[in-house]
């Protein structure tokens, strides 16, 4: 007798781990590529904290150095440009953090910002 077999009805071979461990915490994994170095990434992000914490510190001190800069308008558009851009996405961010009621640091007071941004 001849071997029929239907389309995509091949031999499956798969393995099959259930989920034994789901009360065992984070399960969530980020892959954002591959690191030059992963034991370094790895330590940094055990110690110091994840991405979303190092840039939100990087942000933090990037919007207190902006309320200090003497004369933004004495900067090439470029760069204006490129702080606006910054204080948006701050500000962005700290829409979001509030919502879920975290304190977030914004470039402008929000009563400056809407001045701004009814002005545009």
């Amino acid at each position: 007798m001849a071997l029929f077999k239907l389309p995509l009805s091949g031999d499956v071979n798969q393995w099959i781990n259930p989920i034994t461990s789901w009360w065992s915490g984070n399960q969530v994994s980020i892959n954002l590529g591959e690191s030059g170095s992963p034991d370094t990434e790895a330590e940094i992000l055990r110690r110091v904290g994840t991405y979303g914490r190092q840039l939100g510190r990087i942000s933090d001190a990037m919007i207190v150095l902006l309320k200090h800069l003497p004369d933004r308008e004495s900067l090439p558009a470029k760069d204006r440009k490129a702080i606006e851009a910054f204080e948006k996405m701050a500000d962005d961010i700290a829409d979001i953090k509030e919502s879920h009621e975290l304190k977030a640091l914004r470039p402008k007071p929000v009563a400056e910002r809407r001045l701004a941004e009814a002005g545009q």
